[in-house]
């Protein structure tokens, strides 16, 4: 059965939030931090960062209340596209029922600008809470903005280091990163998955034969394929040079192969109507979860060494390799047009 696919944007979400890091210790330090100046800048009780994805909500530096009525009230907080600023919950209609607001320890203020990053999505809010009404004038307003700016600063530092700068797709770290997560839940679920791996053929031709900036192009253009031809919950990255995998969570082989199909489809697409000179090929190895001890690592080595074999296999019955027909090929070229 296929896995039901995300909105874009939840994706955009849950893969920036994975990616980056978010939930890793280093990263609660990075927020933290950040939240202990605002408290001080704003003499404020409570400062937190919150940041949503399609399916929980994650706070740090956060307040103290129950799961329920932090997400009831916080979402309701952060809904809007600028800065909210509630100086008085208590004479606001939208907060004034919720159970947050009563009390005399209650949230009586509150203030919040959203966190965006990537394609200008926001991914969550720096807040601030109180439990006395405030003004909030501004120059307050313009410190809250600029202390947000330093949120997406810290989110993007943690995105360079995940993500592939070439090709925009998940590097090696952050594809075993999210795939590792990704195996675990999918094992405790007692849900299949596969992996592939890919391996660009012929790619040291291209770049000896039209230079590295097109070589450059052959692996965006591939990366693109691979992003486009798999469903948005499954994990693409590139692990390095022309090496790439895909990880499908709930997917068993039958129904991998399904979705390799269409990939070579869009490849043959994609060759027939490009005008670069070259075609892009690829070798793929696949491997599957078999066992509740499987790991990426161990994942990863199976479909690579699937992928060497293939490569033996077709290089044996070829009797010539494909890289001595590319030269042939570049020679009448050459020869046709001199």
């Amino acid at each position: 059965m296929k896995m039901p696919d995300m909105s874009p944007h939840d994706f955009y979400q849950v893969n920036a939030l994975n990616a980056f890091g978010v939930f890793a210790s280093s990263a609660e330090v990075r927020f933290e931090r950040l939240t202990r100046l605002a408290k001080r800048l704003f003499n404020v009780p409570v400062a937190f960062v919150s940041l949503v994805d399609a399916q929980r909500q994650h706070l740090f530096g956060k307040p103290d209340a129950t799961t329920a009525n932090r997400q009831a009230f916080f979402n309701q907080a952060s809904a809007g596209e600028d800065l909210l600023v509630v100086p008085d919950t208590v004479l606001d209609q939208r907060f004034r029922n919720n159970p947050l607001v009563a009390g005399d320890s209650g949230v009586r203020f509150y203030a919040g600008c959203p966190i965006c990053v990537g394609n200008g999505d926001q991914l969550g809010t720096l807040c601030l809470i109180d439990n006395r009404p405030r003004a909030f004038n501004d120059d307050d307003q313009a410190l809250l903005r600029d202390l947000a700016k330093m949120a997406e600063q810290e989110l993007f530092a943690m995105e360079l280091a995940t993500i592939d700068e070439l090709t925009r797709i998940a590097n090696r770290r952050g594809f075993e990163a999210m795939a590792e997560q990704t195996l675990g839940l999918c094992l405790r679920l007692d849900k299949p998955v596969s992996l592939f791996y890919f391996d660009l053929d012929l790619f040291k031709q291209i770049n000896d034969q039209y230079g590295h900036a097109e070589g450059d192009r052959a692996l965006q253009d591939f990366s693109a394929i691979l992003a486009s031809s798999f469903r948005q919950s499954d994990i693409v990255g590139r692990l390095g040079g022309d090496e790439f995998a895909v990880l499908l969570p709930n997917t068993n082989r039958p129904q991998a192969e399904v979705a390799l199909r269409c990939l070579d489809k869009a490849v043959k697409q994609h060759n027939r109507l490009s005008q670069r000179g070259y075609a892009l090929r690829y070798s793929v190895g696949q491997a599957d979860s078999s066992n509740a001890t499987a790991s990426i690592a161990a994942l990863m080595q199976a479909a690579d060494n699937d992928m060497y074999q293939h490569k033996k296999q077709r290089t044996r019955h070829s009797g010539t390799t494909l890289s001595t027909w590319l030269d042939l090929l570049l020679n009448l070229h050459r020869k046709y047009h001199h």
